[in-house]
């Protein structure tokens, strides 16, 4: 790999370790990607309505606890 990318006059860069603050955006996906699991959309306009409706199950109070849980600043102030 190392005579390959060097005949193509590149050179490799190394992905940054794990970053503990993808978590809040981690864990969101994860919530979404359940719903709309569950809703079983199968067309474009099924998964746009299925995607709206999924986002109206996270709660300002959730995503705040998304973010504090990763170890952000818990004097965040959220609009409950």
């Amino acid at each position: 790999m190392r005579e390959a990318v060097g005949a193509a006059e590149a050179r490799r860069l190394y992905l940054l370790p794990y970053s503990p603050g993808l978590n809040p955006i981690e864990n969101a996906f994860a919530k979404l990607k359940a719903l709309l699991r569950t809703a079983a959309a199968r067309t474009g306009p099924d998964l746009r309505d299925a995607i709206r409706n999924a986002f109206t199950h996270f709660t300002p109070c959730e995503c705040r606890n998304f973010i504090t849980a990763a170890g952000y600043d818990d004097d965040l102030t959220v609009a409950t």
